[in-house]
């Protein structure tokens, strides 16, 4: 254990929603009463070190990333023990007493980013979900941009259902400590940043890959507002994103595609969905074994007869279920290697977001004639693999750069909206 820390702000959660039900998460941590074992307080995550540990580099490297379990202040000595997924379960990996008495919890403040600001504000925090937009790589001068870069995001994110339906369950916070200098890293381009966060392009090796390795500031900075989900705005204009459940988000909020990927990522980092696609490349590699995924909107249907969506499944939809499985994969190929040549000539990125408008037209023209367009069943290709993993819809924002979430998406988002809300 690095630090105890106590936050400036009251908890924002509610008291009512103090244990996670949900069983999400390659990682899990409990807060139980000392003595009585009583459990107060648990919740589902994952973590950066959990999407390093399936990379290529960590075959023969050690690394550590600095991770952190956020709580409400116990009224006494905890124990707080932290669990890894196994199988359908999770086992202890690690455990700490905590004694909210003790002299060495840090109660001293971080610097303050500046002011909080408020984009959205529907009610006492402990009855809304709680989301905090985080600038990063804004000078002091571009905070009126941020400004505007935050409220274009939550134009974005509430556009899409079921958030849109769901809007007043929100309250929106924007903070945005300022950068020396505008946008942040991204090394392949031989751009390096100081930005207060930390986000950077390229992790793991992924080109469009944003995340921040500094977990200690993203803290520091994130405990003057109340909040229980973070999206990073990345001021910048490449394309890129990424999400990490009950970490973070990121979106790099001037790209033309930016409303796909702040919707995309953050349905990651809000509901734990597993991304759908497989035809883009990724820094993970294949899993040795095929297992059942436990993110909602996946599956290696090891089981037909019980899917986990089969509910949403109408009568007469065959499962598998069929589609142009091999067009697709044709056209996406040829899309992929007029991508890697365009970064690799350092084309300008109008000329990425112009063959991404290309793709998009092609996918939902081809997508949106299938028999079974618009119906619940299990498509073949999900989860970085052509065979062996199925989505629920041919189509979703979760596989394509598609307008909308698919059923099980909807539902799996309204379910954690569910534990935030009374």
């Amino acid at each position: 254990m690095d630090r105890v820390v106590l936050e400036p702000l009251e908890w924002p959660g509610n008291p009512a929603r103090a244990i996670d039900e949900s069983q999400l998460g390659d990682y899990r941590f409990e807060v139980r009463e000392k003595g009585s074992g009583t459990l107060l307080y648990s919740r589902g995550f994952n973590s950066v070190f959990g999407e390093w540990k399936t990379t290529d580099e960590a075959l023969h490297a050690n690394r550590t990333f600095s991770e952190s379990l956020r709580l409400p202040m116990p009224a006494g000595v905890v124990e707080v023990s932290l669990q890894a997924r196994a199988g359908d379960d999770f086992r202890d990996v690690w455990k700490a007493t905590v004694d909210p008495k003790d002299q060495f919890v840090d109660r001293g403040r971080p610097p303050s980013p500046g002011k909080l600001i408020e984009l959205q504000k529907m009610g006492d925090p402990a009855t809304k979900v709680d989301l905090l937009v985080l600038g990063d790589g804004y000078t002091a001068g571009d905070r009126k941009k941020f400004e505007r870069d935050a409220r274009r995001f939550v134009e974005m994110l509430f556009a899409a259902s079921p958030f849109r339906e769901h809007q007043k369950d929100f309250n929106v916070w924007g903070l945005c400590p300022a950068a020396g200098e505008s946008g942040v890293s991204r090394p392949s381009s031989g751009i390096y940043r100081r930005s207060p966060v930390g986000a950077s392009y390229d992790a793991f090796g992924s080109e469009r890959y944003v995340l921040t390795m500094e977990n200690r500031t993203l803290r520091d900075v994130a405990s003057f507002a109340p909040y229980e989900f973070i999206e990073i705005l990345v001021n910048g204009a490449t394309y890129g994103g990424g999400g990490i459940f009950n970490q973070y988000a990121t979106v790099a909020i001037d790209n033309q595609w930016a409303g796909y990927v702040a919707v995309h990522e953050f349905g990651h980092q809000f509901a734990a969905l597993a991304d759908e696609y497989y035809t883009s490349d990724v820094a993970y590699l294949s899993p040795e074994k095929k297992i059942e995924p436990w993110e909602p909107n996946v599956t290696a249907l090891l089981d037909p007869a019980n899917l986990k969506w089969r509910d949403l499944v109408a009568a007469g939809t065959p499962v598998p279920t069929p589609w142009d499985k091999e067009e697709f994969e044709r056209f996406e190929q040829d899309i992929q290697k007029q991508r890697k040549e365009l970064r690799a000539a350092g084309k300008p990125e109008a000329e990425m977001e112009a063959l991404f408008r290309k793709e998009r037209e092609k996918e939902d023209a081809l997508l949106g004639s299938q028999k079974y367009s618009g119906k619940v069943g299990a498509f073949e290709g999900a989860n970085y693999q052509a065979k062996g993993y199925y989505r629920p819809e041919v189509d979703c924002i979760m596989f394509t750069r598609y307008k909308a979430f698919c059923a099980v998406c909807r539902r799996a988002i309204e379910r954690v909206i569910g534990m935030y809300t009374n």
